[in-house]
């Protein structure tokens, strides 16, 4: 499971969850960045939450950086902007 809380306008905590095993990650996000990727159509919430399933299907979570900027994933992941821009 994958639980997004915002804690400031460009800031949220994520929670992955399996099982009895969890994960932390500290996710910024900016207005621009949000808008290409989606337009404004989705919250950043529910983007970020896309985004975290995006790396989950290929990486498992302990894999995942405790704190980055959402922009770094396309640099690990060409395919990630055009894969979560086809989502909404």
């Amino acid at each position: 499971m994958i639980t997004v809380n915002k804690q400031d306008e460009n800031t949220f905590q994520v929670m992955v969850e399996e099982g009895d095993s969890k994960s932390t990650h500290t996710v910024t996000l900016d207005d621009q960045y949000h808008k290409k990727l989606s337009g404004n159509i989705i919250s950043k919430e529910e983007l970020i939450k896309k985004s975290f399933e995006f790396l989950l299907e290929r990486e498992p979570k302990e894999s995942i950086m405790s704190g980055f900027n959402l922009k770094v994933i396309n640099k690990f992941f060409p395919e990630f902007e055009s894969f979560i821009s086809m989502e909404h």
